[in-house]
């Protein structure tokens, strides 16, 4: 094997060795903790940019072993992957500064990174995986990592969170095996092929394809916390902010949307599921979800709770984006896979700034905080008018195209609920902005913390401020031939071979 065979193993390998090590570190190996943490991602980050180039240029990175009789165990670079994998590499990073900030001076900070890192393995080798059965096997390490992280703080409250986030995931997941294992006996292949591999089978077959697609749609489908299959997500809420942020921005949410997008691209191919009938119900069912989570949103007085419900809507863009089966709108919804993790780590992380510096964990106890806490609300702000589409940041980007796509493909439907989403998000959103920088302070916050000389420690403060520029610059510079916009490009015409 050779170095372009072994680059995509060592991406995934990286946190995994990592892992192991802080499991055995001391809880007062602080800077031992740190200096791994943030070296590993730093150098993953690296090899990430080296492997974008490369598949940028044509290269091709693989690395393939013998797993099972007929099935090997394969991790691969192709342009679908290397957006969500560069997407989870940058945001490990900044991830990791910003959790070493918040759990200062917390009990069980080895665990809480140990896992952190398992969690990174699993959705990088979710992203890099090139066939289902791989896929698979990263997708429930991702379940069982993400686990002990909800349940952190060991509260009676995340106790019972864990255990609703258990019944939902596991549950999926054994929908997801039992479709992949009717796949396997219908095909003998369950290999990731550009525009798919099904469309050549007998049409006799079809009705069992059918209920493969749901099968496995479902089983993906909570994690991506699709309606009415979301219910361990707001639930979830009770974790700490970095959690809250890997969950929502990067990892649990992201795989299951991810692995739709992978099912119908390169599983079924576009075309077919076309000719099967499955994307317009599919398109249905984003749009009731984005519907219904923005209007649950408007009535949580919990800050996360309300973010909680903004990432079912969100999520549901990409699926929407997808299965509305025309190139354009193609384009919006792979590209949202980052303008949403930007944005809404972004929101996260000034969610838990509230929460640690302030002790500020609801809407209602925000009264004139952008005055105590001026860029931590200037980065919050920019993430929610983000959300809310407004031009020319990354979210307006996703929507232009969606919709634009969804007149291209003749479903003008669509319009509406882009119109009633974006109105949904500013009836939730702009309130929060409006009580934060123009109404008085009603007293003392909740519980005020000093943390540094600034408005809060700079390992909290810097991670929002630059995931903050991103969104403005996805949006600003989408035009430029290394955006994320031009790459989603470059996806969809290998997907729909243009």
């Amino acid at each position: 094997m050779n170095f372009d065979n072994w680059v995509p193993l060592l991406i995934v390998i990286i946190p995994l060795f990592i892992a192991v090590i802080i499991f055995a570190l001391a809880e007062d190996k602080i800077k031992t903790r740190s200096t791994l943490n943030i070296g590993a991602s730093v150098l993953s980050l690296g090899l990430v940019g080296i492997m974008l180039w490369g598949v940028s240029k044509g290269f091709h990175y693989e690395t393939r072993f013998s797993f099972l009789p007929g099935l090997d165990f394969v991790l691969r670079a192709d342009s679908l992957s290397m957006l969500f994998v560069t997407l989870s590499s940058a945001l490990w990073l900044l991830t990791t500064v910003y959790a070493i900030g918040y759990l200062e001076g917390s009990p069980h900070r080895s665990r809480f990174f140990g896992f952190f890192s398992l969690c990174v393995a699993a959705t990088l080798g979710v992203a890099l995986a090139g066939n289902l059965i791989t896929f698979l096997l990263f997708y429930e390490l991702l379940t069982l990592a993400a686990y002990p992280l909800i349940v952190h703080r060991g509260t009676q409250k995340v106790r019972r969170s864990g255990r609703i986030y258990l019944m939902y995931t596991l549950t999926g997941g054994a929908l997801l095996l039992l479709g992949t294992v009717l796949l396997y006996s219908i095909t003998g292949t369950l290999e990731f092929v550009a525009s798919g591999f099904l469309s050549t089978l007998d049409s006799s077959t079809h009705s069992l394809l059918i209920l493969v697609f749901v099968l496995l749609v479902s089983g993906l489908g909570v994690k991506a916390a699709i309606v009415p299959l979301h219910g361990w997500l707001p639930q979830s809420m009770a974790a700490p902010a970095p959690v809250s942020a890997l969950l929502h921005a990067v990892a649990v949410v992201k795989a299951g949307a991810f692995g739709i997008v992978r099912v119908i691209y390169d599983v079924f191919g576009i075309e077919f599921s076309v000719t099967l009938g499955l994307t317009l119900p599919l398109a249905i069912i984003a749009a009731i979800t984005i519907i219904y989570a923005s209007t649950r949103a408007l009535f949580q007085d919990g800050l996360k709770a309300r973010l909680a419900y903004s990432t079912v809507s969100q999520v549901s863009y990409i699926i929407l984006g997808v299965a509305i089966a025309g190139p354009i709108a193609a384009v919006g919804g792979v590209v949202h896979l980052v303008h949403q993790g930007v944005t809404k780590i972004t929101l996260f992380f000034c969610a838990g700034n509230l929460a640690e510096t302030l002790g500020i964990h609801n809407i209602s106890e925000m009264h004139g905080v952008g005055r105590r806490m001026p860029w931590t609300m200037t980065a919050f702000t920019i993430g929610a008018l983000g959300m809310i589409g407004i031009p020319p940041l990354a979210g307006f980007i996703t929507k232009w195209y969606i919709g634009l796509g969804a007149l291209e493909a003749g479903h003008g439907w669509v319009l509406i609920v882009l119109v009633g989403s974006s109105l949904l998000n500013a009836a939730y959103f702009l309130p929060i902005l409006y009580v934060a920088w123009f109404t008085e302070p009603k007293g003392d916050w909740p519980a005020e913390k000093k943390l540094g000389k600034y408005e809060t420690s700079l390992l909290l403060l810097v991670p929002p401020l630059i995931t903050a520029l991103f969104v403005i610059l996805l949006g600003l510079f989408a035009s430029l031939s290394f955006s994320a916009l031009a790459w989603s490009e470059f996806i969809i015409s290998k997907e729909f071979l243009l």
